[in-house]
């Protein structure tokens, strides 16, 4: 028989940020438990293509108290890497994770605070941490249903590698980092790809002899905060960036992949009673928006290297080739003529059906104010552009962190002080 247990803070989710959490509440003497569905790192796991790497570099990895410390601070790392990473942080945290249970509801306390039930029994609890994710759910559009029959539909939380795809034609919808990295790796297994685009941020792996990543955290960029934007809810929808973690620390946009035999066309618009994809007509305001985004981005960081005098210790500034687009692309393929598989690469979205509170909105998301909800104690962590535009990196979620952790620390002085 299940009992029910008490703590002061129930995170759920031992990823990075909820290991993070962890460890920051650990500094602070408050009492905590992790609940895990599965086991550390679950999503890295289980939910993962076989080959992807990280985008960030190796040296961006930086947790609270626990960094990289390997012989490889310029690469990627693997899949295996990241998970042997985190597993190493919740050993030497110490960190509370109780594995393979699974939260089912987490509801108001008829006194104040939580109850939190799982498979393995209740804990009751002053305030929780929402740290299971944003990438839990595949976001497929309503259109996937409109799919010809023998055509497969896919998404990168189910796809390994292209050899369980049936062989054919691939079209993938998203030319965001998942989707520019599939459509490499299932062109390149002999099949022919079509990449489906619509908005995207194009970036250069390595500009002026320095990885990007490098760049946009000297100059700043990812540290800009939510309250400092002038719509946080546009920018926290604004696509990833197309980015590829490879050993070789190549750029791989769309010129690339074009080169490679990928056929790039507009924003998949639907799909026909009789199977045929419609795209937009798009494609080059969309690709001459992104190459003008990138170059303002870059002419940013050479104002940022003259002002620092980075501009003579790093290599001279140089700009991209713009966009190839074809002068009448393609506005629609039959899809019952070759095409026999869709990968989605169309973004993710939290699942939150478990959760029995009013912070939820109309599309699923939680409403917060920096990770701060309306409901006094509780929090969300991990989130896209939380509280910094790098939250959702394994380097944004513990400025985070030390941040919420504080808030709570005051939340439970103030409940403490009203006994």
């Amino acid at each position: 028989m299940h009992t029910s247990r008490t703590t002061t803070t129930v995170i759920v989710g031992a990823g990075q940020a909820g290991l993070a959490m962890s460890r920051c509440l650990t500094e602070r003497s408050i009492d905590h438990v992790i609940l895990e569905r599965g086991e550390v790192a679950d999503s890295w796991r289980h939910e993962r293509w076989d080959s992807l790497r990280l985008l960030s570099p190796n040296w961006q990895s930086r947790l609270p108290g626990y960094r990289y410390e390997g012989d490889d601070p310029d690469g990627y790392m693997t899949m295996p890497e990241i998970i042997g990473y985190l597993s190493g942080y919740a050993a030497v945290a110490a960190a509370p994770v109780q594995t393979n249970t699974t939260v089912t509801s987490v509801a108001t306390s008829h006194d104040e605070g939580y109850v939190v039930t799982t498979n393995n029994g209740q804990w009751k609890a002053r305030t929780v941490v929402l740290a299971s994710g944003a990438y839990n759910l595949a976001n497929v559009p309503a259109l996937a249903d409109r799919l010809p029959r023998g055509t497969a539909s896919v998404t990168p939380l189910h796809y390994r590698n292209p050899a369980q795809l049936d062989e054919g034609d691939v079209l993938v919808v998203g030319a965001s980092a998942s989707g520019i990295q599939l459509a490499l790796e299932i062109q390149a297994s002999g099949r022919q790809v079509t990449l489906a685009v619509g908005g995207h941020v194009r970036m250069p792996r390595v500009y002026r002899g320095m990885d990007i990543m490098w760049w946009l955290d000297a100059a700043g960029v990812l540290d800009e905060r939510y309250d400092q934007v002038d719509d946080i809810v546009r920018a926290r929808k604004l696509p990833t960036f197309q980015l590829v973690g490879s050993p070789s620390r190549a750029t791989i946009d769309l010129n690339d992949l074009q080169r490679r035999g990928v056929k790039v066309v507009g924003r998949l618009a639907g799909i026909t009673s009789d199977g045929c994809a419609q795209f937009s007509g798009s494609l080059r305001n969309q690709c001459e928006l992104a190459d003008l985004k990138m170059n303002r981005l870059l002419d940013g960081i050479d104002a940022w290297a003259v002002r620092n005098g980075l501009d003579d210790e790093t290599e001279r500034p140089h700009r991209f080739g713009p966009t190839s687009v074809e002068a009448s692309p393609t506005l629609s393929v039959d899809l019952n003529a070759g095409v026999r598989t869709v990968v989605w690469a169309t973004g993710y979205r939290p699942d939150y059906s478990w959760l029995d509170l009013p912070v939820v909105d109309r599309k699923g998301r939680i409403c917060h104010d920096g990770g701060v909800t309306d409901s006094a104690g509780l929090y969300v962590l991990g989130a896209r552009f939380l509280r910094r535009r790098k939250s959702t990196f394994i380097d944004g979620v513990g400025d985070d962190a030390r941040d919420l952790s504080a808030h709570m620390a005051g939340y439970l002085d103030r409940l403490a002080a009203r006994r």
